[in-house]
């Protein structure tokens, strides 16, 4: 499987796609593509960084995670690719594809192991060296912010992404990342894929429903699925307007770059023709990508969201609507697939995510 990512500005959509190699890629050259077009790669800091317990950072809920056993193979990250020590090799490996930008993100309990507060001097020194190597190779950094690797610290502390604490939080640390890196770095996601966690989040087979693919409020022991989510996405959507309301007042006019959200773009099409498979298909998208981009565009959930959720779906102050409210330069999409949508019309919700009430996914199409 190869990855690609496409990022074209200064239009308002990124695309970042893991898809299948073509059979007739050999054809495509660079020449194929628009001249602005820049090629790059993505990474998520758990994934690739391994040093999991050193030189001060400290575990974050994706360590606990996985070293509980909820990972779907049973591994950790403690070493993973281990970019930590071999970013410079990792890089030049960039270097020889021919790649444009790298987008990569940065881990809160590296940089700030206790949640808030002090800088780890050695975390500091990593990211630095690291955009430092990449700009030194003509590649663009590309930087997330929070890549779901919430210090377990605060986790234990507040219950992390449930209260809304986690938005002060969140923003002290973007500050942090903005002050430390934003001289060099032009291109910042708050968030990536904060869609996904309703997707794949629950185990459905057990009584009450419990969420273990993703460890974003909740642990494998409970939960309630049929209001977490909705929590979960609210606080996060209030971060991310806050941290970019932070960047325009006080960061913009100097540094000058850009900030988005990476949403998870799986899409929905009906399985057949019929009226009720394309209404499932359109709510499913609404549930998906409206979660985010209805808010983002006109600074509230989408009206099949508050008609089908009803009050367990949090609701907008008119100053949070506002600032929610266009807060992206860009918007990014990791677009894997298209899922085929069948209405079962059974008019009720049989399963504790909304949107499945009276639809089913048929097929997967890479």
């Amino acid at each position: 499987m190869a990855v690609l990512t496409a990022l074209i500005f200064p239009f308002s959509v990124v695309v970042f796609a893991a898809v299948l190699t073509p059979r007739h890629a050999s054809a495509l050259t660079r020449q194929d593509f628009p001249e602005r077009f820049v090629f790059g790669a993505g990474s998520s800091a758990y994934q690739v960084e391994g040093a999991a317990a050193e030189d001060g950072r400290r575990p974050s809920i994706w360590d606990t995670f996985t070293h509980q056993g909820y990972s779907f193979d049973g591994t950790t990250a403690d070493v993973s690719a281990d970019q930590y020590h071999h970013y410079k090799d990792d890089v030049k490996l960039m270097h020889k594809m021919g790649l444009d930008a790298y987008r990569f993100s940065i881990a809160w309990p590296r940089l700030i192991p206790d949640g808030r507060g002090k800088i780890n001097p050695k975390g500091l020194e990593y990211y630095n060296n690291l955009i430092d190597e990449l700009i030194l190779h003509g590649i663009q950094p590309h930087v997330t912010i929070y890549h779901f690797d919430l210090p377990q610290v605060l986790q234990d502390e507040y219950g992390g992404l449930l209260s809304p604490r986690f938005i002060e939080d969140y923003t002290a640390y973007a500050d942090a990342c903005f002050q430390s890196f934003g001289d060099r770095v032009k291109h910042w996601v708050t968030v990536n894929e904060p869609n996904i966690e309703p997707i794949g989040g629950y185990d459905t087979g057990s009584n009450p429903p419990r969420r273990c693919s993703y460890p974003l409020g909740a642990d494998c022991t409970g939960g309630n699925s049929s209001t977490e989510p909705y929590i979960v996405a609210h606080h996060l959507l209030l971060a991310h307007a806050s941290a970019v309301s932070l960047y325009r007042e006080k960061y913009k006019a100097t540094q000058g770059g850009q900030m988005g959200i990476t949403l998870l773009g799986w899409w929905h099409e009906p399985a057949t023709n019929t009226v009720q498979d394309a209404a499932a298909a359109v709510r499913m998208n609404d549930f998906h990508i409206g979660w985010f981009m209805y808010p983002l565009v006109y600074g509230d959930y989408p009206p099949v969201m508050r008609s089908r959720v009803g009050d367990r779906l949090p609701s907008f102050t008119a100053q949070e609507s506002e600032k929610v409210c266009e807060s992206f330069d860009f918007v990014g999409f990791n677009h894997y697939l298209i899922m085929r949508v069948r209405s079962i019309g059974t008019g009720s919700s049989q399963n504790p995510v909304d949107y499945y009430g009276d639809a089913a996914v048929e097929c997967n199409e890479p």
